[in-house]
């Protein structure tokens, strides 16, 4: 399977040339400045007609449940597969969740314990959070989540690649991650936003990614680098709207790091919402990576109910 830099005729420069010319197919990063104006007045413009008891029920069925700590046990994720099977069907007006998101160690058991219908399993694979491990181990860590039953594969996008300017190997280790996870299981690169020093930076990032295969770009692993901002999802969104206008295809986004209250989550829907528009304000296509987001949610939607 060739990526979008090796099919396209305009990308067919053997040297890092063609990678330029990706990136001047689109706008040029606000500065941090302006990034930041932009965002500001978007919320201050929209944020308040978004917070309703309506948003947070399509948030909810938005979130990929998500536990990640080197403390996680069989028995842990059990019991969070099984909040997520006893709130199946105990509210028809709000969705359950999109996915529950785990490391590779423990896809088996969340296969075992969900009951619950259209949640998916999620793995995070190849070398999280780092990246910075031999390209076999991340494809054997990737293929072993697939066969134990992942739908979904997170990876993190090697930022060493990214600072180098290697994007020979940064979009063929991409690609080749893909190429493993077929059709059926999505891949959501992670660009380590937190990492990253410039909405330019971050721009660069999304692009090479989406144009390896990537079917979600996500802001950040929530592990040693700051998480997810809304200048960095609003920088991101930018990219996926002129890619879907340079390519009609969709590439769906994923807001994780720090999210932990219902403003917050709203803060992002609104960005998606303005920036990309309506068609994108669902599980294909959106998804929030959570710990504690669920729980907030649900007490207001408990509160608005009273």
């Amino acid at each position: 399977m060739m990526n979008e830099f090796e099919r396209n005729p305009e990308f067919s420069k053997v040297t890092t040339d063609r990678y330029h010319e990706a990136f001047q197919r689109f706008a040029p990063a606000l500065t941090t400045e302006q990034t930041q104006k932009a965002v500001s007045k978007l919320l201050d413009a929209h944020f308040n007609e978004n917070f309703t008891p309506e948003v947070w029920k399509k948030l909810h069925g938005c979130v990929d449940l998500t536990s990640l700590t080197s403390t996680d046990t069989k028995e842990r994720i059990w019991k969070m597969v099984d909040q997520v099977n006893d709130f199946e069907g105990t509210r028809p007006d709000v969705p359950n969740v999109a996915a529950i998101c785990v490391y590779p160690l423990f896809v088996s058991t969340v296969k075992q314990a969900l009951t619950a219908d259209q949640v998916k399993i999620a793995a995070v694979a190849g070398g999280f959070p780092a990246s910075q491990t031999f390209m076999e181990v991340k494809m054997a860590e990737v293929s072993m989540a697939i066969m134990e039953g992942a739908d979904e594969i997170d990876i993190v996008m090697n930022l060493g690649y990214l600072m180098e300017e290697n994007f020979d190997e940064l979009t063929e280790e991409i690609q080749e991650i893909k190429e493993r996870c077929g059709e059926e299981v999505k891949l959501k690169v992670i660009l380590e936003t937190g990492a990253l020093e410039s909405p330019d930076q971050i721009r660069k990032a999304a692009i090479l990614a989406i144009y390896s295969g990537a079917d979600f770009i996500k802001t950040s692993t929530g592990k040693g680098y700051p998480g997810a901002t809304p200048e960095a999802v609003y920088t991101m969104c930018r990219v996926i709207r002129e890619y879907a206008e340079l390519n009609d295809q969709k590439v769906g986004i994923k807001v994780a790091g720090g999210v932990r209250s219902t403003e917050d989550a709203v803060r992002y829907y609104t960005i998606v919402k303005e920036v990309l528009g309506e068609e994108w304000l669902n599980k294909s296509l959106f998804r929030i990576g959570a710990s504690g987001l669920v729980e907030d949610l649900e007490k207001r939607l408990i509160s608005s109910d009273e």
